[in-house]
C-alpha cells in the first residue's frame, strides 16, 4: 500500500510539473493589425492578458475596430485589459469609440492632456474622454511599469519627457550619436508619444510610437538609456521625421517592423537607415510603399499587403522566452523563425 501510495505521489507530482512546465512555456502573441497606415498592436501574454498600442482610424465603417476585434478573437481573448494611446492623431486614437463597441476595455492609458490647438485634435480629445469617461485611467510617466501580468513593460517617454536613469542593462555611451543630423523641434503631439520598452524573459522589443528626431536623440544620446531591441517597431509608420540612425543603429534590432500604407510611412532615407541597422537580419512591413520601390522595401515574402487594394492582412509574432520567435505572414503563409541568440548567459549576437 505504502509503494502505491508513493507511486500515486510520484505520478500527481510529474504530473503538477508537466502543467506547471506547459503553462510557464506558453507564448507571447503579438497581432500587427493592418489600419492602413496607422497602428493597432494586440500583445496576448501567457497570463491571459491583452494590451492593445492604439486603436488605428475611425469614421471607416468600423473597418479598423473590427481587424482588432478579429486579432483578438484569433488569440482567444473577449476583452482587452490595457489600451495605451501613444499620442492624439487620428491614426493612433481616432478608433477608441468604434472599439469600445466591439469589445469591452477594462483601462486606458494615455499621456495625458492633449497638447495641439487644432480643431481636428480638440475634437479627436473630447471623443476619446467621452469614452474613457468613467474607466479605469492611467497617465503614462517614464520610469513607471505598466501592471500587466506576463510580461514587463516599462514606459520611456510620455508627454514630451524621457526616462531620467538608464534601463537595467543599458545606459552604455552611443558612438552613433558622434555627427547625428539635429533637427528643428517638433511641437506637434507626435513628440509627446508615449514609448515603451517591453521585455519577455530574454526578449526585448521596442515601441515608441511616433516619437519624432530631437526627442528620439534625447532617449539614446549621449548615452543609450533604452539599451537593444530584439523587435523594433519602427517609430512614425517608418517616416523620415523620426528614425535617427542615433537610435536606430543603437538598438540594432534582429528584427524591424513597419506599420506603414501603401502611401504613408516607409520613407525610402528611414528605410535604408533601418536596414543599415547592424545585427538587423530582416525586415517587415505592413504594406509595400509605393515611394520607395523595390529598391527600399522589404522583400515580398516579408510584405503583408502587396498592392493598394484593402486586403487588411496582419503580421503575427509567437515569441518565447528563451528570446525566440517566429513571424507570420498570412498572405503567403510564409513564416520565418529566428532563433534564440542568448547562452550561458550572453548575448552571441554581439562581442
Amino acid at each position: 500500500m505504502r509503494a502505491l501510495l508513493s507511486l500515486t505521489r510520484i505520478a500527481l507530482g510529474g504530473l503538477l510539473l508537466a502543467v506547471i512546465g506547459s503553462a510557464a512555456e506558453k507564448p507571447l502573441e503579438i497581432f500587427f493589425v493592418d489600419v492602413e497606415g496607422g497602428q493597432a498592436t494586440l500583445f496576448v501574454t501567457p497570463a491571459g492578458q491583452a494590451l492593445l498600442i492604439d486603436t488605428g482610424w475611425g469614421y471607416n465603417g468600423f473597418r479598423d475596430a473590427n481587424r482588432i476585434a478579429a486579432a483578438a478573437k484569433m488569440a482567444h481573448v473577449k476583452k482587452i485589459d490595457y489600451v495605451l494611446i501613444t499620442h492624439y492623431h487620428a491614426d493612433h486614437v481616432g478608433g477608441v469609440p468604434q472599439l469600445v463597441q466591439k469589445i469591452p476595455v477594462n483601462t486606458f492609458i494615455d499621456h495625458g492632456p492633449n497638447r495641439e490647438s487644432s480643431k481636428q485634435s480638440q475634437t479627436l480629445y473630447a471623443e476619446y474622454q467621452s469614452v474613457i469617461d468613467g474607466s479605469n485611467h492611467i497617465i503614462a510617466k517614464p520610469g513607471e511599469h505598466v501592471p500587466i501580468k506576463g510580461m514587463d513593460m516599462v514606459i520611456v517617454s510620455a508627454d514630451g519627457n524621457v526616462i531620467d536613469d538608464a534601463l537595467a542593462g543599458a545606459g552604455q555611451a552611443n558612438p552613433n550619436c558622434e555627427g547625428v543630423e539635429q533637427k528643428a523641434t517638433d511641437p506637434s503631439e507626435n513628440a509627446r508619444s508615449v514609448g515603451s520598452v517591453i521585455t519577455f524573459g530574454k526578449l526585448r522589443i521596442v515601441d515608441l510610437g511616433d516619437l519624432t528626431w530631437q526627442k528620439e536623440l534625447e532617449v539614446v544620446c549621449p548615452q543609450n538609456k533604452i539599451g537593444k531591441a530584439d523587435i523594433f517597431v519602427v517609430s512614425h509608420h517608418g517616416l523620415d521625421q523620426s528614425n535617427s540612425p542615433a537610435l536606430v543603429h543603437a538598438l540594432q534590432p534582429r528584427v524591424a517592423i513597419i506599420d506603414n500604407g501603401s502611401k504613408k510611412g516607409a520613407s525610402p532615407s528611414a528605410v535604408d537607415i533601418v536596414k543599415s541597422s547592424p545585427g538587423l537580419q530582416d525586415l517587415w512591413q505592413l504594406h509595400f510603399a509605393d515611394e520607395g520601390g523595390s529598391e527600399h522595401n522589404a522583400q515580398d515574402p516579408f510584405v503583408a499587403n502587396v498592392t493598394e487594394a484593402d486586403t487588411g492582412y496582419y503580421l503575427k509574432i509567437t515569441a518565447h522566452e528563451d528570446g525566440s520567435f517566429e513571424v507570420y505572414n498570412p498572405r503567403n503563409k510564409f513564416s520565418k523563425t529566428y532563433p534564440a541568440v542568448w547562452v550561458n548567459g550572453l548575448d552571441t549576437r554581439r562581442p
